[in-house]
């Protein structure tokens, strides 16, 4: 798999529940998350990050598709990142707070983040993203962030 390739996620029946993946910005030299979970069934979709109490540092939540999100009932505040088809970063949202919207129509997919993970990993419009299985090996030689 080239440095640029990334993966897709697989149908939901055929995932391991404890399957997650580490997202990496490869054009920063950033890791954003060791423990991104993937949210691809109308269900997992819906439910997003709802009735949870926050996100801690390497965790995240990848729903595709989509194109926008509510943070109606959320408890706390999330970082957005919006990625086209080939994980390119679309627009950037900085520590969204319960109650609002966020739309990009030209968006894939969105990451959510712990807030602060945007600016920590220098993540901007433009940058490419890489999903990878995460494995015990790279997340334990890495942070969610190299700087």
């Amino acid at each position: 798999m080239s440095p640029a390739s990334s993966i897709s996620p697989p149908p939901s029946d055929s995932r391991l529940p404890d399957s997650q993946l580490k997202v990496s910005n490869i054009t920063r030299g950033t890791v954003l998350a060791t423990r991104l979970e993937v949210a691809d069934s109308g269900h997992t979709r819906n439910k997003g990050l709802l009735g949870r109490k926050g996100l801690d540092e390497g965790e995240g939540l990848w729903i595709v598709p989509c194109e926008s999100v509510h943070t109606f009932f959320m408890q706390f505040p999330i970082d957005l990142v919006y990625l086209d088809r080939k994980n390119k970063v679309k627009k950037v949202r900085h520590s969204v707070a319960p109650w609002r919207l966020s739309a990009c129509l030209s968006a894939h997919s969105i990451l959510e983040l712990p807030a602060g993970t945007i600016r920590s990993t220098l993540t901007q419009r433009g940058d490419t993203l890489e999903l990878l299985p995460a494995t015990s090996d790279t997340d334990a030689a890495s942070g969610t962030s190299s700087n």
